[in-house]
């Protein structure tokens, strides 16, 4: 199927591995040609050089933390203020229980989840509305359908930027922009590893073992791949999506338990 979006633009951040990586990648196969943004430069960097390679599309890689003004700033600066798409992404909050947790913990964690991506969106949607086209994809989570007790300043977090889209979706739709959630399950990451690695240390049991319990809570049997949830996004930002709006859509292998 032909996504009809060669030779647009994305902003994909923390694109150097992960989920964000294999949005990026199902992008670039599109001919999307990407401004991709992570902490790291040598691997985002790495990144770019490869994605550029196989695919033929112009990759910049843009180095620094997009939960900071300068980070947003300089990814801004790269893409002279406008893209086409935008796929807003941030590593999660650490793991914990809720008396583990002060103000600033949640501040902290809104300013990565949250109000990051609405400063992104605050950012590029304009111009987006502008030209009468334009698509935001946010990598929320699961635990916004089905909150996970260990992971509840990303709960929190998340369900604020779920909110906020539930509103903005709706005022900017008849522009032609549309903005969706994709709310992953447990994909295999190094953050899904370092989970195991947590849960490992914390039972007494091998990471190998931990996984293997996770599993099988999975309905599928198995951790989803990050090609399966970059093949999603890129759905999601294609112009055969213009119909989809203010949605939360779950990747998670039919791990959450929900008629709705």
């Amino acid at each position: 199927m032909d996504l009809g979006i060669r030779g647009k633009r994305a902003l994909v951040c923390a694109a150097s591995r992960g989920l964000g990586f294999g949005c990026a990648e199902a992008l670039a196969g599109e001919g999307v040609d990407l401004v991709i943004n992570a902490r790291g430069r040598e691997a985002l960097e790495v990144a770019a050089e490869d994605l550029a390679a196989r695919f033929g599309v112009s990759v910049q890689a843009v180095a620094g933390d997009i939960t900071t003004e300068d980070g947003r700033g300089a990814v801004l600066e790269a893409l002279g203020g406008a893209a086409d798409i935008l796929v807003t992404n941030a590593g999660g909050p650490p793991p914990g229980v809720w008396t583990d947790w002060g103000r600033e913990d949640f501040i902290a964690a809104m300013e990565a989840n949250m109000l990051a991506p609405i400063a992104l969106i605050q950012a590029l949607v304009p111009g987006m509305m502008q030209r009468g086209w334009g698509r935001v994809v946010n990598i929320t989570s699961m635990a916004v359908k089905a909150p996970i007790p260990v992971l509840g300043l990303s709960n929190t977090a998340r369900t604020g930027l779920t909110g906020f889209v539930a509103g903005t979706a709706r005022q900017v739709a008849g522009q032609g922009v549309t903005i969706n959630n994709l709310l992953p399950g447990i994909h295999d990451t190094a953050r899904a590893a370092a989970l195991d690695a947590g849960a490992a240390a914390a039972e007494g049991i091998t990471p190998a073992e931990a996984r293997a319990a996770r599993e099988a809570t999975i309905p599928a049997g198995r951790y989803g791949t990050v090609q399966e949830f970059g093949a999603m996004c890129a759905f999601l930002c294609s112009d055969r999506a213009g119909f989809i709006v203010g949605q939360n859509i779950l990747l998670d292998g039919g791990q959450v338990n929900a008629t709705l």
